[in-house]
């Protein structure tokens, strides 16, 4: 247990809180669903810099009937006495001034994910109201605050056992979308928060629907690589654990192998994701290819037999967690982590603690190898095959495929890529787009399902081909963004079962190799209408039975188509309806939960047929549009 304590004189102030109401999406990203709920993860992120100081076992978020969350834990409590710089308690000046709080100083916290300390005092300012309340020094004190202002003075209301610290807040309407919180949305990073910090209980409840679940893994990332493969084959049952520390850095590693074809690394810093990576992971790869590779050499390998970093690391499962006293991120977004000595760090702890695991385990190690060696026989035909996508070659019209109907513009900033299903609705779209910046690929039939399939039969799929040509960036550990021929790709699939299943294979396509497009916003669904509402000449377009009912009541007797496929439409209402920029509805895809999406991934496309039942089963009154 840690014996520095958190006093008053460990809270640091860099500056005062300005303007954070007025450009409120320069500290939270953004003012919809997705900066709400980083009000939550910012306020949870002081608690769990308790929990990596050694001072917090519990924390406990409670989703509020009136609207408002709470947020509890154990810790030490902030601060409550009076700062002698600033004549203030420490609860109010961590609450009202920007950059306050004792992960400035490291005797209060030697590592901290709330690194920029702008989180608990964003917060405050972004809501409606916000009260606090801390034990601390067998006393309760408590202290609110409207719009980020002290109403009143901190004041003491009672006794206490224990010390902690219990924050409940209601967002601003004023400057948020919407003020609805998602259950599902905070359950998933809060079971993440858990199993990236072993021992650690955390709770949450549903004030308004009764849920309620509580997360502790006393295995920690063991139990976070079990979890994510939960639903696939492993090739051995317990995930391989290293750890280590070096210049006060504190690295663990779980890893295991299952006999999929792609590679799943999660990577974190200070419990952040780390969605694109850095010297962390630069390190991990490089160390586990050396290793793998000198362990072969000694054991297995023919004279000068070398496995690539991709042979190795197919069908890998890992979670890097790094605690960090100073890291560096890259942007604000804190995804990408820069510090240099990070890479040597990881490398030598996976390449030391790897080959002392390899040599006592024999077995594993057999298995490990002939894994990668099946993945690198098919390496060759794999890289042959992506030798024709590159971009290089998509220079001249003649590499681009046949069916592509091309946009006339050069702009990949404006230009769109519809994938149609479907010959027959493919031909509409090309009569009803605009040449200027649509472009147009119909997909015959349906595509591979990758789940299933190495790159080199992947690579043999002349619709995967088709897409990945026209698209012009490669795909895997050649994929390169700044390629893109278009920076909208739009799957226009028909409202029907197959439509559907179209849709799943493609997204499951773009998210195993081609993820970077989703997570830069580039990819999107088309939702074309449902039904055709005809009352005399009048035509109206209804995209849900909910519109549907509502123009039924507006103007009475009418006609209902209800359309099956695209097809169904010519090109003028196809360009009306589910074309034009000025009118049509497009769905952006986005991967706000890596570890989520790819267990969707598995249970919907992989071999486990129960797991698919058992989702089916328990999200089917979910389903909005049903077609039977």
């Amino acid at each position: 247990m840690p014996t520095d304590d958190y006093e008053i004189e460990d809270i640091k102030v860099l500056e005062g809180l300005q303007a954070v109401r007025k450009r409120p999406a320069m500290y939270i990203g953004s003012t919809d669903k997705k900066g709400l709920h980083h009000l939550v993860y910012e306020v949870v992120d002081n608690s769990i810099d308790e929990a990596l100081s050694g001072y917090c076992t519990l924390i406990e978020v409670v989703l509020k009937q009136d609207g408002s969350v709470s947020v509890t834990d154990n810790g030490r409590g902030i601060p409550v006495e009076i700062h002698k710089k600033y004549d203030k308690p420490g609860v109010e000046i961590a609450m009202t001034m920007l950059h306050a709080g004792g992960k400035f100083d490291k005797t209060a916290y030697k590592v901290s994910g709330g690194l920029h300390g702008v989180g608990v005092s964003v917060v405050n300012a972004l809501s409606k109201w916000l009260e606090v309340e801390v034990k601390r020094n067998k006393k309760k004190y408590y202290q609110r605050f409207e719009g980020g202002t002290p109403v009143g003075n901190l004041k003491e209301i009672g006794t206490a056992d224990g010390t902690g610290t219990k924050v409940t807040f209601y967002p601003d309407t004023e400057i948020f979308e919407e003020i609805a919180f998602d259950y599902e949305t905070l359950s998933k990073r809060l079971q993440e928060l858990a199993f990236l910090n072993k021992g650690l209980t955390i709770r949450i409840e549903n004030e308004n629907d009764g849920r309620q679940e509580q997360f502790s893994y006393d295995g920690g990332i063991i139990q976070y690589v079990k979890y994510i493969n939960k639903n696939k084959n492993c090739l051995f049952n317990e995930p391989i654990y290293i750890r280590g520390e070096k210049n006060g850095v504190d690295i663990e590693i779980a890893i295991q192998y299952t006999d999929g074809y792609t590679e799943n690394i999660f990577t974190f810093v200070n419990n952040i994701n780390t969605h694109e990576g850095g010297t962390h992971l630069s390190g991990f790869k490089a160390g586990i290819t050396r290793v793998i590779n000198d362990y072969g050499k000694r054991n297995v390998f023919k004279k000068d037999e070398i496995l690539s970093g991709e042979d190795i690391r197919e069908g890998l499962t890992a979670i890097l967690s790094c605690k960090i006293p100073e890291p560096q991120f890259e942007g604000q977004t804190k995804t990408r982590l820069g510090n240099s000595e990070l890479k040597g760090i990881v490398e030598s702890l996976i390449y030391d603690k790897l080959s002392i695991f390899l040599e006592e385990n024999p077995t594993i190690s057999g298995v490990v190898l002939d894994k990668a060696l099946r993945a690198s026989r098919a390496r060759e035909a794999a890289r042959r095959a992506r030798e024709l996508t590159r971009r290089k070659g998509l220079i001249e019209s003649s590499a681009l495929p046949g069916k592509l109907a091309d946009c006339s513009s050069k702009d990949a900033t404006q230009s769109e890529l519809y994938l149609v299903e479907g010959d027959s609705a493919g031909g509409s779209a090309k009569q009803g787009r605009d040449r200027e910046f649509h472009a147009i690929l119909p997909l015959r039939g349906k595509i591979l399902n990758v789940e299933k399939s190495r790159l080199d039969k992947i690579l043999e799929n002349k619709e995967i081909l088709a897409i990945i040509s026209a698209m012009g960036t490669g795909i895997g550990d050649e994929f390169n963004i700044d390629k893109a021929r278009y920076y909208k790709v739009i799957i226009m699939t028909d409202a029907d079962v197959d439509g559907a299943h179209i849709r799943t294979l493609l997204l499951t396509f773009f998210f195993r190799y081609m993820r970077e497009l989703i997570e830069a916003g580039f990819v999107y669904i088309a939702q074309p209408p449902l039904y055709k509402i005809v009352k005399g000449k009048q035509e109206l377009y209804a995209y849900s039975e909910k519109e549907k009912n509502k123009i039924i009541q507006d103007i009475g007797k009418a006609s209902i188509h209800r359309y099956k496929g695209l097809g169904e439409m010519n090109p003028p209402q196809l360009w009306e309806t589910t074309m034009d920029p000025a009118h049509r509805i497009l769905k952006r895809v986005t991967v706000e939960d890596a570890v989520a999406a790819n267990l969707l991934f598995s249970i919907l496309m992989g071999e486990d047929v129960e797991a698919r039942r058992e989702f089916i089963e328990q999200h089917a009154k979910e389903v909005m549009n049903l077609d039977i």
